[in-house]
């Protein structure tokens, strides 16, 4: 008897799984492909193997920084498509060098500056050092840019030779600090502005009380840029054998230098000894492959990454027997109240890195890295807090000032056993402000108005769309007067000074390292490595391992970390591009700096302790 032929609805719903079956295959399939795609990204740099005689090649990469800052995976994937990082840390390529220079596998240093955005001036201080020692192994450093920035040409500057593209040019155009004031666009929009500070120089708050730099404040300003720029200077000069004066003589005068050189601007930068040549990208590569050892007619290298891959695997066997470890512990960016993602300083993160350190007996030391214009007065007590707790235990905190240590970075520093920073540090800026806005003269402008009861004098003293009442002012600047209180007699007590002393050299005043260090706000003058050596002295270790220490990440936030830039990498090499184009996605950062300032003012009791001269 022939077979009963199935009902439509049974071929219908075997039709609708055979569908759904082909469609988990698909997404399984890609899903594997994806995966392997990523796992190839991740690893097929870091797997290129040292060559038995070549160069390091040094290139890097987008903002030098302390600290990456943590990003989404998908916020990576759909807001950038570079195959280049987006941040290189200091410490990598401080790292690549010194292990550089004593491998005899490494003859030359390759550097290439085009891919780096920018750095602050003392992060370029500190890798100028090791560029310097690097130099004293007697292994040539060639520079080679298709343009150099005025960041990019003091690496640059370091090397034995400098390769400039002929559609370049050296862009050295000295060091400015412009604000927007926003008085009268305030008054125009009948916004008021409360203003409660301590210090005549704590001018984060200036650009709602006037409409132009005041001349304290300009002052200030004047002496700070001055003293960077004349390192810059005289360093760059130095390097390149110029003559004193050269470089100001090249900025204050390029206009009618390079009318004098009928515009050609790399044809300028060479007849003023800023490079020595002049070469398109195929006459870049046939010098290298003639100066630079290689195989085959080409020239043999290795990338940074893989280079430190390799040096760190050849350390980790040694370093895991060491029991005694100095703890490394880095606070970058905005000191903001409770737990915060890397690239914000929580007081509740920072505090819960300190009290693991005290309880792992292997920790012997502690290097805090401060990279911070400040923030939150109540997180910056709470971080100095735990730090105390730690030296309670009998284990030494040393910090090492990066380009910015001011204000509530100041607040967390003052108590540690020994205090670093760079010559171009910004630091000091002790001072206190709290800023409340209403907007009860625009809702009014609208026909809207506030009005009802309270128990009290000051019950509704917290809402904006209310004036402030006098009781309510007196209130703020009291709180804002005892914060200031607190952090000089903090800074006294912790300097081996008076409160009156402070005060001379505080209300918000900004100070370089250099400064900082002769008015006794730090023990002395040195970079990251120095601060290790000095915790090393301090707690009695002659042999040690440096731990860096993080924010704990779940197994799956790691991953995601790995796999951020290796998965915009993997996608541009598809020829997938970012939904935003580069430009755009430049112009909305920066019209959106404002509103992630505004993010981070989140202290309980309004009272902040940030430096308006420095960038957070």
């Amino acid at each position: 008897m022939a077979e009963k032929k199935p009902g439509i609805v049974r071929r219908f719903f075997r039709f609708i799984g055979n569908v759904l079956t082909a469609i988990r295959y698909l997404f399984s399939l890609l899903f594997v492909g994806f995966f392997i795609l990523i796992v190839v990204g991740m690893f097929a740099e870091d797997m290129q193997p040292i060559p038995d005689k070549g160069a390091l090649y040094l290139a890097p990469s987008g903002v030098l920084v302390d600290q990456k800052a943590y990003t989404d995976p998908l916020d990576q994937i759909l807001s950038g498509s570079s195959r280049r990082d987006s941040e290189t840390l200091v410490r990598d390529i401080i790292e690549a060098l010194d292990s550089a220079r004593n491998d005899s596998r490494i003859t030359h240093l390759l550097l290439d500056t085009d891919y780096m955005a920018g750095g602050g001036i003392s992060k370029l201080e500190e890798i100028s050092a090791a560029l310097l020692r690097f130099k004293k192994s007697g292994k040539p450093i060639i520079a080679v840019g298709d343009n150099f920035n005025q960041q990019q040409y003091f690496l640059a500057s370091h090397a034995d030779e400098i390769l400039l593209n002929p559609l370049g040019a050296v862009n050295i155009n000295g060091f400015a600090t412009y604000r927007s004031y926003f008085k009268d666009a305030l008054d125009k929009l009948k916004i008021n502005i409360n203003v409660f500070r301590v210090g005549d120089y704590k001018s984060a708050v200036e650009p709602f009380l006037g409409n132009s730099m005041p001349p304290q404040v300009k002052q200030e300003s004047r002496e700070l840029i001055d003293s960077l720029w004349q390192f810059y200077s005289s360093q760059v000069e130095q390097l390149r054998g110029l003559p004193d004066g050269a470089i100001d003589d090249y900025a204050n005068n390029l206009h009618l230098k390079l009318q004098a050189a009928n515009g050609d601007s790399s044809a300028l930068a060479k007849q003023q000894d800023l490079v020595d040549q002049i070469v398109t990208r195929s006459q870049m590569f046939a010098y290298l492959n003639e100066v630079l050892p290689g195989t085959d007619g080409e020239f043999d290298s290795i990338n940074m990454k893989a280079y430190l891959n390799h040096s760190r695997l050849s350390t980790r066997t040694s370093a895991a027997a060491k029991a005694h470890k100095i703890a490394l512990v880095v606070a970058k960016g905005s000191i903001v109240d409770g737990e915060q993602p890397e690239g914000s300083i929580g007081g509740d993160t920072m505090a819960g890195i300190f009290s693991r350190l005290r309880d792992d007996n292997n920790v012997k030391a502690v290097v805090l890295r401060i990279d911070t214009g400040g923030g939150s007065a109540f997180a910056s007590d709470v971080i100095r807090d735990a730090i105390s707790a730690t030296q309670k235990k009998g284990i030494p905190v040393v910090v090492s000032m990066g380009s910015y240590a001011a204000s509530g970075g100041y607040w967390i520093a003052a108590d540690a056993d020994r205090v670093l920073a760079l010559s171009t540090t910004l630091t000091g800026s002790i001072g206190v402000f709290g800023v409340i806005p209403t907007v009860e003269d625009s809702l009014a402008a609208l026909g809207i108005y506030s009005d009802g009861v309270g128990t009290t004098d000051i019950a509704g003293m917290m809402q904006l769309n209310r004036p402030m009442t006098q009781q309510s002012k007196m209130i703020f600047q009291a709180g804002v007067d005892n914060v200031y209180t607190r952090f000089i007699s903090l800074v006294a007590d912790a300097r081996n000074s008076t409160p009156a002393a402070v005060h001379e050299i505080a209300q918000g005043r900004v100070w370089t390292g250099e400064k900082a260090l002769d008015l006794g706000l730090v023990d002395q003058l040195g970079d990251l490595n120095d601060a290790i050596v000095v915790a090393a002295e301090l707690a009695n270790l002659a042999d040690y391992e440096v731990d860096y220490r993080r924010k704990p990440l779940t197994v799956f936030e790691q991953l995601m970390m790995e796999m951020n830039t290796n998965i915009s990498a993997s996608l541009s090499g598809l020829g997938i591009r970012s939904i935003l184009p580069e430009s755009l996605r430049q112009q909305a950062v920066e019209v959106l700096k404002p509103m992630q300032v505004l993010d981070t003012l989140n202290d309980p009791r309004g009272v902040y302790l940030y430096c308006g001269q420095c960038p957070i």
